[in-house]
């Protein structure tokens, strides 16, 4: 999908809650009609069509276990009215793995398969994803400034630059650490919002563009690395940070921790660059 910081603000906006209550489950299948101010472009940025299938998914089938892994394959735009097809693929005593194709003007937009698993006791405890020093958000400066242009659903969030640097700086290290947050307050911690957040910062390898051009994210796998997926005053430390870049393709890691540090959700991200 492809995907740049500049674009175009619309003076109209839908609430992110506005939005998932729109999601249509009557029908035979889930729908929902994606407003222009939660566009990239032509067409929703990865992270909220992975929100949108996990949305339709859990609405289908009420009752299913805290979300533990995901894969989401973006295969072509997704806009004006979506179309979800959700199948459960199977379901066991602890794990059910859930297969959505997200349709759009008859054609498949987004594959996305979900693994969801009940928690249980364990012997074991570990973690190695430390969080990176950072400043609190309120001493950071905007990542985005005020008299940028920005592609339209980025003004649904509040972000701030807490390390690396900005897209489109020819920086030498394409990696970007920062502070996000839904403008919308009083969001329900819940994987649905974190998947559409998660993925709203650029891919790093922006940082070493020299002047604006495409940039298209193609596939995209996560684990959930905490169930509570609790926070304070809506804020995610977010890193993103491209590990390879060649032959027009970049792959990036990317790590969310809450504000207690804690890791909450470790990714990957295949994407397409067209400098």
């Amino acid at each position: 999908m492809p995907r740049c910081i500049i674009g175009t603000m619309h003076t109209h906006t839908t609430l992110f809650s506005q939005l998932l209550a729109s999601l249509n489950v009557a029908a035979d299948r889930p729908s929902v009609t994606v407003p222009q101010d939660w566009l990239q472009g032509r067409t929703v940025y990865g992270g909220l069509a992975a929100a949108l299938c996990l949305q339709a998914c859990q609405k289908t089938f009420p009752g299913l276990p805290p979300l533990r892994a995901a894969q989401f394959a973006f295969i072509g735009p997704a806009m004006d009215r979506l179309d979800f097809d959700c199948s459960k693929l199977r379901e066991g005593k602890s794990t059910a793995f859930v297969g959505v194709d997200l349709s759009s003007r008859g054609d498949l937009a987004a594959r996305a398969l979900f693994c969801f698993g009940q928690g249980r006791a364990s012997a074991l405890s570990y973690a190695n994803l430390a969080a990176p020093a950072a400043p609190p958000p309120e001493h950071c400066e905007l990542f985005i400034p005020a008299q940028q242009t920005i592609v339209a659903f980025a003004q649904h969030f509040d972000w701030r630059l807490a390390g690396g640097a900005r897209p489109i700086s020819g920086n030498a290290e394409p990696e970007m650490l920062l502070w996000v947050r839904h403008r919308e307050g009083g969001l329900p911690p819940s994987a649905v919002p974190l998947l559409a957040l998660a993925d709203a910062p650029p891919p790093a390898a922006l940082v070493r563009f020299p002047a604006p051009a495409p940039i298209s994210t193609i596939t995209w796998s996560l684990e959930v690395l905490d169930e509570t997926l609790a926070t304070d005053d809506g804020w995610w430390l977010i890193r993103t940070s491209a590990q390879t870049i060649r032959d027009g393709y970049s792959s990036q890691a990317m790590t969310v921790w809450n504000t207690r540090r804690s890791p909450v959700l470790a990714a990957r991200q295949s994407v397409a660059i067209f400098i």
